[in-house]
């Protein structure tokens, strides 16, 4: 293979490890390279200092004073270091166009999207989307859990680990933590999509996948409890409600010696820690001690 085919493939990224060996034993493969690298070296949030960039024109000189046989190349060079620069400052100033939102514990948040539909985001959570492309691609990161009011207009889509939902104007929420996931429809209806199901959810229904399990129900009240700071359950699973309780008060509960994954149907407050907890362990025949203001032990009631 003639030389300038041999470059060509080296820029292209093609060589076979026979070609390689042929490129390196080149006279000018030092020099390629490190134009190259220094071509790749600019990234949008830097500058050059003026004695660097007249150390580059100078190497640059002088290896063309010294060696014509490179000549032809220069222009591809220069063209590959125009894309470089280009692609940092892409990369750097408009990272993706996403708009990210995360709450922290005890934190609710309500985020206006561009076509004014809205997303109230519970405790814990984030949302993600791209504004810029929101005009042809209405659709909703999401992990945590977040009550949505959708305007109408073309497909909207919440996409979370465990399952899509899928609508066009109508109010919901999902809740997706760990392998939970949960949807309820407030208002017209929503396409749920989790794994090999999916089903139609109309005003009034819900949808849940917990530990593998399908079901399907109606709502007891018609919006979200937890927008009017009170979490509320219908045969939940007891560790889900303590760590509920744990996203909104920052605490942790340590459970001992405790049934887990027995059902509970109830609520707590968001605002009194004590209260919260008599909502759960009194049903439950439980005892709890507050230890520090982030720790509580919940335990078996002593008969």
């Amino acid at each position: 293979m003639n030389k300038d085919e041999l470059i060509k493939k080296w820029l292209a990224d093609e060589l076979s490890p026979e070609e390689a060996s042929a490129f390196e034993s080149l006279e000018d493969a030092s020099f390629l390279k490190d134009i190259i690298t220094d071509a790749s070296a600019f990234k949008a949030s830097h500058f050059s200092k003026p004695e660097d960039y007249q150390i580059f024109k100078d190497r640059l000189r002088d290896r063309d004073s010294r060696s014509k046989k490179v000549i032809w190349i220069k222009p591809l060079l220069r063209i590959a270091s125009v894309f470089l620069i280009g692609f940092a400052l892409y990369y750097f100033l408009w990272p993706n166009n996403l708009t990210e939102i995360n709450t922290q514990f005890g934190e609710q948040l309500v985020v206006a999207l561009p076509d004014e539909s809205s997303v109230r985001v519970n405790a814990q959570s984030e949302i993600v989307f791209n504004e810029k492309k929101w005009a042809s691609n209405r659709e909703v990161k999401l992990e945590g859990e977040a009550f949505f009011d959708v305007v109408k207009g073309g497909r909207f889509q919440v996409v979370t680990p465990e399952g899509e939902i899928t609508v066009l104007g109508t109010e919901f929420n999902v809740k997706q933590r760990g392998s939970f996931f949960e949807v309820k429809c407030y208002e017209g209806r929503v396409q749920v999509n989790s794994g090999d199901h999916m089903v139609i959810l109309e005003v009034g229904d819900n949808f849940r996948s917990a530990n593998g399990e399908i079901s399907t129900g109606k709502n007891s009240f018609n919006t979200p409890q937890w927008t009017r700071n009170i979490s509320n359950f219908q045969r939940i699973a007891v560790s889900e409600v303590f760590a509920e309780l744990e996203r909104q008060y920052g605490v942790e509960i340590i459970i001992e010696e405790i049934n887990t994954d027995q059902l509970f149907t109830g609520g707590f407050v968001h605002d009194n820690l004590d209260k919260a907890l008599k909502s759960i362990t009194e049903p439950l025949q439980l005892d709890y001690k507050i230890i520090t203001t982030d720790k509580v032990r919940v335990r078996p009631r002593e008969k």
